[in-house]
This record gives C-alpha cells, structure tokens and sequence, in this order.
C-alpha cells in the first residue's frame, strides 16, 4: 500500500515510538536513533525533549489496534487538537514547495507531534485497519500495515510463529 509522505513514514515513526518503551536508559538517543532511521531530523534531541516525545508516544499508543471506529476517530482527533497541526507551506533545505503540518522554527517536541499525528490521521483515513497491533498474548507492540493485502495480525514473523506453534500444539493435544 502506498501512502503519502505524512501517512507513510509519519505513522511509521508513530509506531516505533510507541514501541520505544519507558524502560530505555538512554531515551535521548534512542528517540534520536528513531530520528535518524525514520530521516526525520538531523539535530540531536535533548533528554528533555526526549522525555516529551516519549510521553507522546504513550498518548499515540491507543490510536494502534481500536477496533472501534468512533472511538478511533476521536482519539485521533484528541492528537490532532493537542498536536497544534495545522497544514504550513515548507521550502526548507532548498526543495520545492511542500506541506508540513508544523512551522519550521517550532521546536523537535512539537513538530514531532504535529508529524505522527498528521501521519496517524492520514492513515486512519485510508484505512484504519492498518493501524495495528499484535495478536500475540502478552505482546504490546504496534505496527502501520503497509501490506499488499492488508492482513497483517503480528509484529513480526517471530510473533506469528509462536502463535501458530501454539495454536498447532493446543489441536494436536485435543485429538483435533
């Protein structure tokens, strides 16, 4: 599935902040680490910031897996409002004109915001199922389904198989 720049690599960011946990030692560098595997900024962010992002992130987690629509619709809305996003004409970095959802002199913490929750929003709107999050007992993590078919149920191959073996051993010891 193809997304637009703030649906794709946005809601993708999202995500992987949401599995960032509150258990790193170093949350400066990891939602750094995030920055720069998602290209999304070449600063370093502060332990402050990253403090912020992180608690964010814990505010995007239950946009991931709502089965309930209105529910959905209305978290996402929740992160839109406190987000401040708002569409803004960018020609930074000498690139032709294009839309961000932040100004270009606010700070990491808000333009952060104002990124994921356009992201988020993008995709809810494309289809909110792709906003996932693991079928497997007892895992939290979440994902944005860029799937051909858009069945993804786990966070990785790893999670799928366990499931699977279990589910296989489960009908094996029932004669079924």
């Amino acid at each position: 599935m193809q997304f637009n720049p703030y649906g794709g690599p946005a809601a993708e960011l999202a995500a992987a902040l949401v599995n960032v946990g509150k258990d790193v030692t170093d949350p400066a560098e990891a939602v750094s680490s995030l920055f720069r595997q998602y290209n999304r900024a070449n600063t370093v962010v502060t332990d402050s910031e990253a403090v912020e992002i992180l608690a964010w992130a814990d505010r995007l987690s239950p946009a991931f897996g709502e089965p309930d629509l209105a529910r959905l619709i209305d978290v996402v809305n929740g992160l839109l409002e406190d987000s401040a996003s708002r569409p803004y004409i960018s020609t930074h970095d000498g690139r032709a004109p294009h839309i961000h959802y932040s100004g270009e002199h606010v700070g990491e913490v808000a333009r952060t915001k104002a990124f994921t929750a356009a992201g988020v929003a993008h995709v809810l709107c494309l289809d909110p199922a792709r906003l996932g999050r693991c079928d497997g007992v007892g895992c939290e993590v979440v994902y944005v389904d860029t799937s051909r078919n858009g069945r993804r149920r786990f966070c990785s191959t790893r999670c799928a198989t366990r499931v699977y073996v279990a589910d296989h051993r489960s009908r094996v010891a029932s004669g079924g």
